[in-house]
């Protein structure tokens, strides 16, 4: 092997060994990335404890208003929040009273809406604090009343449920036509918190037909609204006594002139919380008495 041969093993070998020494360092670092992150991939991650959110009552959410309670009726309750706002609350028939619950006593309670803006259902009432004894002597705080609206749709709520009510009643009859006028009462609820009994008289005269009836009726509720909502629709039925005198002849009060019939009434109406009612009633059974009757009238 000649000078020149050894010479460019020489070169071959220096290159070589140059070129080895650059790449080392690199592919040493590649692999210690590549080796780092194999080992970030493979380390398990660690959960984050959770932390719970406290429950928030739904019924807390909406419907909700804490106060003071102003008037409490048996059916209604006028509570005056700290913006001196009054809101008027009718009873559900499921609602169960809190022993201690009286004027004064701070309260919170849950209710729904109703077709009526100015009225809610409450569904639960909570006391928060009870009512205050007053000391002797202790002044009376100023409060403003509540306004005349609220308390006179709590009037009339009160006052649709009283046990006894009286009311009066005029209308018309048809086939055959005559004026009616009279009187009517309404006892309960019995039976059923929707039934109630109305009792009635109407007084009927025309050109043709004088009639006196006794009607023993009995009315439903429909449970188509909120029972306390500004109107409520029913159907009834009951036995009628009538007693009928057609003619052209001179009358008077003698019922020896008037004719026995009984039938059986069948009726549907729609009352409103104000004590106004409109009705439209017929008769099986009894031919002398009008088939049809219109009648409008009001409970006090």
């Amino acid at each position: 092997m000649n000078m020149k041969e050894r010479f460019c093993i020489l070169i071959v070998l220096c290159s070589g060994f140059t070129i080895l020494l650059i790449s080392a360092p690199n592919a040493f670092a590649q692999a210690t990335t590549s080796t780092e992150q194999h080992e970030k991939t493979e380390q398990p991650k660690t959960e984050q404890p959770k932390t719970e959110q406290p429950k928030t009552d739904q019924h807390e959410i909406a419907g909700s208003i804490t106060g003071t309670v102003e008037t409490l009726g048996q059916q209604t309750i006028v509570v005056r929040t700290e913006d001196n706002q009054y809101h008027l609350f009718s009873f559900d028939s499921d609602v169960v009273r809190p022993k201690g619950l009286a004027r004064g006593a701070r309260v919170r309670v849950l209710s729904n809406e109703t077709d009526d803006p100015g009225v809610r259902l409450a569904t639960r009432v909570t006391i928060l604090e009870p009512s205050p004894t007053p000391e002797p002597g202790a002044p009376i705080p100023d409060v403003a009343p509540p306004p005349k609206e609220i308390s006179e749709t709590e009037r009339q709520i009160e006052r649709g449920v009283r046990r006894l009510q009286l009311g009066v009643r005029i209308g018309a009859g048809l086939d055959p036509e005559i004026f009616l006028i009279g009187v009517h009462a309404g006892i309960g609820p019995v039976f059923s918190r929707d039934f109630y009994l109305r009792p009635n008289v109407e007084f009927g005269f025309g050109e043709l037909t004088d009639m006196f009836a006794i009607n023993l009726e009995g009315a439903y509720r429909l449970p188509i609204n909120v029972r306390h909502g500004r109107w409520s629709a029913y159907v009834g039925a009951g036995p009628s006594l009538n007693f009928v005198h057609q003619g052209l002849e001179r009358r008077d009060v003698d019922f020896g002139n008037f004719e026995f019939e009984s039938g059986l009434n069948v009726f549907s109406g729609v009352r409103f919380r104000k004590g106004t009612f409109a009705e439209v009633k017929t008769n099986l059974w009894a031919h002398s008495v009008p088939t049809l009757r219109l009648i409008l009238g009001y409970t006090f």
